[in-house]
């Protein structure tokens, strides 16, 4: 039941309204009426667990290994948006490094806990001192929340457009949406706004499920040009079963039995492209913290030519690798050749080694005398011997 809930939560609400077509209105009467002011909280919240029942050990970090990045960043300096149902800012892990603003006019409550378990996977603090296992990618990245859902399905399909573009006004270099939609013409133009001013949009692949009997069809925003597409990768190593394929991939993130910060001051277990794509944008801002010359497209090529490698259809360029997207050299044009910063130990990305023919001739050459030479050793040595005792 927890894993059909949460499969609706990320393939409808993620992003709301934004998959409901427009409202249709008579034209004269819609040019005379004034947008409806949304309801706050619609649906009840459900509840999530208090910290001293969260586990110790949690598979996405782990396989992430995102702490080892944080001796050169934690995102410092990086604003990242969450566009998405609002966020719990009074959360103690999002407490002091997020500022929420709202284009649904329904006020900064969030009503469905999504927004909060994106920004907890994106920048949570990092509270182990505490006994707290759960951290975010980025921790040290300025969260900015953007609100444009009120409930899980059945809401404005502008909002989503709007709040793309508030969030590129308050200075967001990084723009989480996990949502998908059709190709909204509106939404459209608000992707190709934020990227005409270097921002770096990361959008979900999108969800399949066989309760809702959907069609597979490519997921927007996440198919436009430029935008780092992310699908969802299981405990097991593999591309979840739900995670949509017909959506070019960039990356897969862990997305299967996902702990992140809910409302309330508590934490929940989800599934769902949705919580896989603030793994990659987390990412991005820690890329963005440490290279900060690198474009938005750079950035982009950065996580896609360091990812740990595809396995099939809809895993595009593998597993994002946080360290290796970091500080590997010459994966971009811009700065992502400069040199280390002091103290800064780069890896480079693997290359097949170039074929030396000239090497390998000598080196069989050498190989078959050397067997010559030990042909004819052998040979004397049980030749001259018995020779020897002949009378």
């Amino acid at each position: 039941m927890r894993r059909s809930s949460t499969l609706a939560l990320a393939s409808v609400i993620a992003l709301g309204a934004v998959f409901a077509p427009p409202l249709q209105e008579a034209p004269a009467r819609a040019a005379a009426k004034a947008p409806a002011k949304a309801a706050p909280c619609e649906q009840e919240l459900v509840y999530g667990s208090p910290a001293k029942e969260l586990p110790k050990q949690l598979w996405p970090q782990e396989r992430l290994n995102f702490t080892d990045v944080w001796e050169h960043t934690r995102g410092k300096g990086v604003r990242v948006a969450v566009v998405d149902s609002g966020v719990d800012t009074s959360h103690p892990q999002l407490r002091g490094h997020v500022r929420a603003y709202d284009v649904t006019k329904s006020g900064l409550t969030d009503c469905v806990g999504h927004g909060t378990a994106v920004a907890g996977v994106i920048g949570a603090a990092d509270m182990r001192d505490r006994g707290i296992p759960f951290v975010g990618v980025a921790p040290e990245a300025e969260i900015i929340s953007v609100k444009m859902a009120v409930k899980a399905s059945g809401n404005q399909s502008g909002w989503a457009a709007q709040a793309i573009r508030k969030a590129v006004d308050l200075g967001a270099k990084v723009i989480n949406i996990s949502s998908q939609s059709p190709d909204l013409p509106d939404l459209r133009q608000a992707v190709h706004y934020a990227q005409q001013r270097d921002v770096v949009i990361v959008s979900v692949a999108g969800n399949l499920t066989d309760q809702t009997r959907q069609t597979p069809q490519k997921a927007y925003p996440a198919s436009y040009p430029g935008v780092i597409s992310v699908g969802a990768l299981s405990k097991d190593g593999t591309l979840a079963n739900f995670s949509n394929t017909v959506t070019p991939v960039t990356v897969t993130a862990p997305g299967q039995s996902v702990v992140s910060t809910w409302p309330r001051d508590s934490y929940k277990l989800d599934d769902g492209t949705s919580l896989a794509a603030p793994y990659v944008a987390g990412t991005a801002a820690l890329i963005r913290a440490f290279n900060p010359t690198l474009n938005y497209q750079q950035v982009k090529q950065r996580i896609e030519t360091t990812a740990d490698g595809a396995q099939a259809q809809g895993t595009g360029s593998g597993v994002v690798n946080p360290l290796r997207a970091v500080t590997t050299v010459g994966t971009g044009g811009g700065g992502a050749s400069a040199a280390p910063a002091a103290g800064v130990q780069r890896v480079s990305i693997d290359q097949p080694v170039p074929e030396d023919r000239f090497g390998r001739t000598m080196a069989l050459a050498i190989a078959a005398l050397a067997l010559a030479l030990a042909a004819i050793v052998g040979v004397t040595a049980v030749v001259v011997p018995a020779a020897r005792r002949r009378p």
